[in-house]
């Protein structure tokens, strides 16, 4: 299983998210190193796909389910709209979700 976790550096989440997504992978069983992939220009972030810091993927699909939608492709913070608001990391169901699916998929 491959997890890519792409950023910029002026934003400050995936540095916080990191913590709880070693403990994610724990929780999900998953033996994997995180990939810290910084994303320097706006021509990377076109080429990558980035949709703004941080983006988590998980065997090259990104973990929010409506990812797929975008195109917003940027050097900008992400916030992840859910139900109970808005933050600065996807969801750990999300996560423990591409996990799972990652997991059937091998």
């Amino acid at each position: 299983m491959r997890i890519e976790l792409l950023y910029f550096d002026a934003g400050p989440s995936h540095e916080a998210f990191l913590p709880r997504l070693r403990e994610l992978l724990a929780q999900g069983g998953v033996d994997a190193r995180i990939a810290e992939r910084r994303v320097e220009s706006l021509a990377d972030a076109q080429r990558e796909r980035f949709l703004e810091s941080p983006t988590l993927r998980v065997d090259g699909v990104d973990v929010d389910p409506d990812a797929g939608e975008r195109t917003d492709y940027g050097l900008k913070c992400r916030l992840y709209r859910t139900a109970e608001g808005v933050s600065g990391a996807p969801r750990d169901e999300w996560v423990l979700g591409a996990f799972h699916r990652a997991r059937i998929a091998s």
